[in-house]
């Protein structure tokens, strides 16, 4: 019952995304990157940099630092999340297009990945 008080709580507060991500650390699906002609702003008022190792989720708070794996491949980066998105169905999470390239990943687009929350 108390439990059930807390989450109840927690919804109402709106706090609902981020007691569901500190039960989930990882998460699965297709990830996508920006375009090398992207400019422009992100969510979080950063200028967006392709050089940075930086990625949109839809709903992860600013500054949360992800490792991001190929599922085919096993490469992975750590990226900080600083923009919302993806918007498109069926993606996780969108990179920059640094992470991408260090990915192996610019050739082939959309691809399956593994992505975990990093806590230091």
């Amino acid at each position: 019952m108390r439990m059930l008080v807390v989450i109840l709580l927690a919804g109402a507060a709106g706090m609902m995304p981020a007691l569901a991500f500190a039960q989930t650390k990882t998460f699965s699906g297709r990830a996508a990157y920006y375009d090398k002609n992207y400019k422009g702003k992100t969510a979080s008022g950063q200028i967006y940099d392709g050089a940075k190792f930086t990625a949109a989720h839809k709903t992860l708070p600013f500054g949360t630092r992800l490792r991001v794996t190929d599922a085919r491949t096993g490469r992975s980066v750590v990226v900080v999340v600083n923009d919302r998105g993806p918007f498109t169905p069926g993606r996780v999470i969108d990179l920059s297009l640094a992470a991408a390239t260090s990915l192996g990943m610019i050739a082939r687009g959309v691809i399956p990945v593994n992505v975990e929350h990093i806590t230091e």
